[in-house]
């Protein structure tokens, strides 16, 4: 005989659930389960995985404590088995027990078959956090099943009686079998012994493995919570608005009077409902208004009275929040070196900082507004409903929370590896598109508008199949979902109705407050995964933009840094060796003066440091050994905004803002007046010119000034060095970019720049620095001559190669062109940085 009663579909025998129906049904789940997905696992496995060495996979003995539980607990089945026939049954046996038995010792080993694969091997794809999905439901479907005891609990025969051995045994392997699956779900989700995303990237030998080393990592989007909540903690609390805190605690306040209107709304709904039942009949009127007016404050899908009044007060901590986190990564970018600037995509860094500031903004609404009172309703109606109605009620409940609950953890973190493949897709879409915007023109000169075309529909289409996985995963969440659900409202419908029409313990009342609230609850329940959903997308979107706060700038002012102090602007390099990479010194040893209101060239031929120096006296970069000295101060000891008001520099590429004239102008000295403006342009002979424009300094110049001459950037640029007057003037070949004419028509603008000022010129043209008071020769990071050009030239080395390689340059110069001036006529010319000859 199968059952004991002699039938399977009897629920409830003896006033409490049957076993009969209770572990057959959980056998047949389970086996059914095992062998649909797990024998698909391990096929899956067999066909397209690749084995791991040994010294990839990582040794714990949690995984050695998880395989043991993983046999134990079929033999505690079998144990089982064996006391419920001989001892209980005087050798009678019933089928449901046999299969019971069979399935627990089949299912079991092939789970452990499943783990040994996941840990020696790995699919074609990124290494996973954990266990693969089939692992975690069976754990979860385990633990539900030890549970379903509990139904019967309130019931005076719900278990064997303690005072025998033979029920002191019962309940002994009852207590072994919960707490083993209770270890072996935790087990599984720590998933000890699986090689994870972190673990392979610290391998020191990555040949031993077959993935891609630039594959993304894929860790958890809780990892480094700590560090994640102490970066955004202080954007959130408004420490210096005592208002914007009141507003913060007002909300809470609201949160919780929701959390009571919830309560309160099916309770009177149930009274309605059995004032209409009662004998006799009367019109409650007053319940009907109690209910309406809860109802208002409660409202449906967030639009009720305290939702909407909450909304309004929270605009305001919502916009300081986002105020301060967008300055704050604002502020850091600028805080930045050189170095980690020159190596950015600005389409990127853009995307990355609005869809970090956004994230940001939403966050800390979804987790008090939205997650915490959904957490809140679930444990208010675990309470209400056991202690309310019955154990078995509010068990269903709980059963089907804590399933919800869980599988939408578990597949939403499955689901992160899609997202922030997504994400990176879309950043590299967003940085195809910027970088080949800003490069316009060069696409426009090889005509390679197609093939720009062709890499951004490329990128287009990695992102849309990345976003494809992501959807269909969101499909398989929203399903999952909606069964659990629809499964636990059958069963709490079937229990109520039960009650109410063969127990007689309940009334209609009861059922309709049931059903009220139950469908109240399901409600945020099914958003609580969209809310997950977006958390999780949340701090995804954060993690690159928490990775860009996190990026300690390579230059920083030493604690207690001094202004500096400027008295005749005398610059000393002493003994400075720099390099980008430690294998390649750019500078070696360096050392040179340049006197208050002196002129020091530097050339030499490409890539011999000229710039690098340019570089280190702004303090982009801090100098290896040796030091930089302004006025008998080391650069490094002085703060750096001090140091740069004290630097003007005219570079060779001017880069403007997209913005007006007066306003690039201006960015010499921010506060300064329109006559100070105009002053400066004039100074720099570009005064008539703006005159000439429509819209005179209000001109707008266009992305980086494209809509000004090569010439006409250069003048704003020496203009805006005029208006900043600084002390110590740097010309990082000025004018090698501009045509020989428009370089003549600037020389006596930069004669203005650089009247009565220790100057630096980088320069390409020799012609431009013969005037100096002294030229130095750089070749391989070294000073290989030093000089004034009369002594140079005589000296008839690598000075001089250069001067007679750039005139024969010129040798075919058309008739047109001024007559080429020579050596004795520069010599005694007055100060001048051009010779026509170049």
């Amino acid at each position: 005989m199968f059952c004991p009663n002699g039938s399977l579909v009897d629920v409830w025998v003896n006033e409490k659930t049957s076993e009969c129906f209770i572990e057959t049904t959980v056998a047949g789940t389970l086996a059914m389960f095992m062998i649909l997905f797990g024998t698909a696992q391990c096929s899956v496995y067999r066909k397209y995985s690749t084995p791991l060495s040994q010294a990839s996979i990582p040794q714990s003995r949690l995984y050695y404590m998880q395989m043991i539980i993983t046999f134990l607990i079929p033999l505690l089945a079998v144990a089982k088995f064996c006391f419920d026939v001989y001892l209980i049954q005087n050798g009678i046996v019933y089928g449901y027990q046999a299969l019971y038995m069979l399935v627990m010792v089949f299912v079991f080993p092939l789970s452990a078959k499943l783990v040994l694969m996941e840990r020696n091997s790995l699919l074609p794809s990124m290494p996973a956090r954990g266990h693969g999905l089939v692992l975690l439901v069976f754990w979860i479907l385990i633990f539900t099943a030890v549970n379903l005891t509990f139904i019967s609990i309130k019931k005076e025969n719900w278990w064997l009686q303690l005072h025998n051995i033979k029920g002191q045994i019962g309940f002994s392997l009852f207590v072994g079998n919960y707490i083993l699956s209770f270890l072996l779900l935790l087990l599984g989700l720590k998933a000890p012994g699986i090689m994870t995303a972190r673990d392979y990237f610290s391998l020191n030998n990555s040949s031993d493995l077959f993935l891609d080393s630039d594959r993304v990592e894929e860790v958890s989007t809780w990892s480094n919570m700590m560090r994640k909540v102490k970066m955004i903690a202080p954007f959130v609390w408004p420490k210096n608005s005592l208002a914007l805190q009141l507003r913060v605690v007002a909300c809470i306040l609201l949160v919780i009077a929701g959390r009571v209107a919830n309560v309160y709304v099916p309770l009177y709904s149930a009274k309605i409902v059995d004032s209409l039942t009662a004998v006799p009949l009367v019109f409650r009127w007053d319940l009907i208004l109690i209910y309406i007016g809860i109802k208002f404050l409660q409202g449906g899908l967030g639009m009720g009275f305290l939702n909407n009044f909450r909304s309004f007060l929270w605009i305001r901590v919502q916009q300081y929040t986002k105020r301060e986190v967008e300055i704050s990564l604002f502020r850091h970018l600028h805080e930045l070196s050189l170095k980690w600037h020159l190596s950015r995509k600005t389409g990127e860094v853009l995307r990355i900082m609005d869809r970090g500031t956004d994230s940001t903004n939403s966050l800390l609404s979804f987790i008090l507004f939205n997650i915490g009172p959904t957490i809140i309703d679930i444990i208010v109606a675990v309470i209400f409903f056991l202690s309310y109605f019955n154990w078995m009620m509010g068990t269903v409940v709980f059963i089907t929370m804590v399933l919800y609950i869980a599988l939408t953890i578990i597949i939403t973190e499955w689901r992160t590896q899609f997202q922030r493949r997504m994400n990176l897709a879309d950043n590299n879409m967003e940085a195809r598109s910027v970088d080949s915007m800003l490069n316009f023109e060069t696409v426009k000169y090889y005509g390679a508008e197609e093939y720009e075309v062709q890499a951004y529909k490329d990128a287009i289409m990695v992102y849309q199949n990345e976003e494809f996985k992501t959807q269909v995963s969101l499909a398989i969440l929203n399903t999952v979902q909606n069964l659990i659900v629809c499964t636990g409202l059958l069963a709490g419908s079937l229990l109520s109705v039960h009650f109410v029409v063969d127990v007689k313990e309940l009334t209609v009342g009861d059922y309709v407050l049931f059903t009220v609230y139950i469908i109240q609850l399901y409600g945020p329940l099914n958003y609580f995964g969209t809310f997950y959903r977006a958390i999780q997308k949340n701090f995804i979107d954060m993690e690159n933009m928490f990775d860009l706060m996190a990026i300690k700038p390579e230059v920083s002012d030493v604690p207690n840094a001094k202004e500096l102090v400027l008295k005749t602007g005398q610059v000393e390099f002493r003994n400075v060796t720099f390099s980008y990479q430690p294998e390649r010194v750019v500078l070696k040893n360096v050392s040179f003066v340049v006197p208050s209101g002196k002129t020091l060239a530097l050339v030499g031929p490409s890539g011999s440091g000229k710039t690098t120096i340019v570089r280190l006296l702004f303090r982009f970069y801090d100098v290896e050994s040796g030091s930089i000295i302004i006025d008998d101060q080391n650069i490094q000891l002085v703060t750096q905004t001090s140091l740069r008001k004290a630097i003007g520099v005219v570079p060779q590429d001017t880069v403007l803002f997209n913005n007006s004239i007066r306003f690039n102008i201006s960015y010499g000295k921010v506060d300064a007046n329109d006559s100070e403006i105009m002053n400066s342009a004039m100074a720099a002979e570009i005064h008539e010119r703006i005159m000439k424009f429509p819209d005179l300094y209000d001109t707008q110049v266009g992305e980086r000034g494209l809509k000004l001459s090569g010439g006409e950037k250069q003048r704003v640029a020496i203009a805006r060095t005029l208006l900043k007057a600084p002390a110590i003037v740097l010309l990082d070949e000025a004018t090698s970019a501009l045509d020989t004419k428009t370089e003549r028509q600037i020389q006596a603008a930069l004669d203005q720049v650089c009247a009565n000022r220790t100057t630096i010129i980088v320069a390409h043209r020799l012609s431009t620095v013969i005037h100096a008071d002294e030229i130095l020769v750089l070749k391989d990071g070294e000073i290989y001559e030093r000089g004034r050009h009369d002594d140079l030239i005589i000296r008839n080395g690598l000075y001089a190669d250069m001067w007679s390689e750039q005139r024969k340059s010129t040798s075919d110069i058309t008739a047109n062109e001024e007559p080429v001036t020579t050596i004795d006529e520069t010599a005694t010319s007055s100060k001048s940085y051009h010779h026509p000859h170049v």
